[in-house]
């Protein structure tokens, strides 16, 4: 027969089985019907919001894509334009940095 911790369980009966019962119940292998269903709802709540986190995030990668993009054009049109000359700095002086 099948033993379990040693004792033989067809021997042991009622009391055998119902030390089995308790034994799955404090290790966590049974538990009731109530907590396996809000255990399961929990994590399809989680999985869900999981859900809608990664689709957010993939629309601000693509978001940030395409700024990255308008900031590269604007950068090379502005570096494309020349530069203005004051009409102060054709006017003054060169200044004589040693003293």
């Amino acid at each position: 027969m099948a033993e379990l911790f040693g004792i033989d369980i067809a021997q042991g009966g009622a009391v055998a089985l119902l030390a089995v019962v308790v034994i799955m119940v404090l290790t966590g292998r049974l538990v009731p019907r109530r907590t396996y269903n809000d255990l399961k709802e929990e994590r399809d709540t989680w999985r869900s919001a999981h859900a809608v986190s990664e689709e957010a995030r993939h629309l601000e990668r693509n978001q940030v894509g395409e700024l990255l993009e308008l900031s590269r054009t604007a950068d090379r049109v502005l570096t494309a334009l020349p530069h203005p000359v004051h009409r102060e700095e054709v006017d003054r002086e060169p200044v004589d940095p040693a003293p």
